[in-house]
């Protein structure tokens, strides 16, 4: 009889527990992107809600707010009520590098923010135009040593990721390089098919399809291993400099919600990260997904700006 009313209690504390774990969420949730639609952060958000949706059985939105790199769409997440259901997908541009170079940001990324998950990571490459005679990376250092008047990196944005990007490599081989900052990938991608620049640094994502069409050569990736994407593509580190370097996707929650919820959040995002389909969806495109605890990704965060800080700041950059 004992043994009969201790399992009927085992079952309902079960019941109970599993409950707890799928309690929906108490209304609607908003994922705020600082950038337009179309983009990679976009299509992350995008794929990402989709999955959230069935999972905690409410609606999932997602809300671009342009405007000031993503700056604006952190400091009016920043502002939320604690009553509000507000996740924000944000970047390293917005995290890390904004909060380096702007004097008033409107926003402390750590004070003001709590790391929820983090759910992707992206490479970067260094290319050249087909026209420009070196088809290692080693060779291309040694050419631009040779030829210091050509030694111009094109960088999608002045104060984006390439860009320091751009500087660490530089730094590391010992190529004194001028950075060219464009208005986007498209006019830089533009010039380096038509020889106006002679290297460009941007994500590997983006580049990838003009070396498969074979208007540009992909040199090197800064991944630490080579992208599957493209096994031909040695790393940084195999074409004979010690660099690995990446970029990141990461979900936040603004410091005024209640600690259970972003558990909760970061729970499911981080079941939604495991589901074959998802992982199906980064791998189409060409992003590689993460499955990350809150710990694991505040470890990634503070180890991503030991790296980045002193780049950033050694550079002298200001807007």
């Amino acid at each position: 009889m004992l043994k009969g009313y201790r399992h009927w209690i085992a079952l309902a504390l079960a019941a109970l527990s599993f409950a707890t774990n799928a309690q929906p969420l108490d209304g609607p949730l908003r994922i705020v992107v600082g950038y337009a639609p179309g983009g990679s952060s976009d299509r992350v958000a995008r794929i990402v809600a989709d999955k959230l949706q069935a999972r905690l059985g409410v609606a999932v939105v997602v809300d671009n707010r342009t405007g000031a790199g993503g700056r604006l769409a952190a400091q009016q997440v920043k502002a939320t009520p604690a009553g509000q259901n507000v996740l924000m997908l944000a970047n390293p541009a917005v995290m890390t590098v904004a909060p380096l170079v702007f004097k008033d940001n409107g926003y402390d990324p750590e004070r003001d923010f709590i790391a929820v998950s983090h759910v992707n990571n992206y490479e970067f490459a260094v290319s050249v135009g087909a026209a420009i005679p070196v088809r290692e990376f080693s060779h291309l250092m040694a050419w631009l040593r040779a030829n210091p008047g050509k030694a111009n990196f094109g960088v999608p944005a002045t104060g984006s990721l390439p860009h320091f990007f751009g500087l660490m490599v530089g730094e590391k081989a010992k190529v004194d390089a001028q950075v060219v900052g464009y208005r986007g990938s498209a006019p830089l991608l533009n010039d380096l098919v038509g020889g106006q620049v002679a290297v460009a640094f941007d994500t590997f994502d983006t580049v990838l399809p003009q070396h498969e069409a074979g208007k540009i050569r992909i040199l090197a990736v800064s991944s630490d291993k080579r992208s599957p994407h493209a096994p031909s593509i040695p790393t940084f580190r195999e074409a004979g400099l010690d660099l690995v370097a990446t970029g990141w996707n990461a979900f936040f929650a603004p410091a005024s919600m209640p600690r259970a919820k972003v558990e909760l959040l970061s729970n499911a995002i981080r079941d939604v990260m495991q589901d074959a389909d998802t992982t199906r969806k980064f791998t189409d495109a060409k992003m590689t997904p993460v499955v990350s605890t809150q710990a694991q990704t505040q470890a990634m965060l503070q180890a991503f700006r030991a790296q980045w800080a002193p780049v950033v700041q050694k550079s002298g950059y200001q807007p």
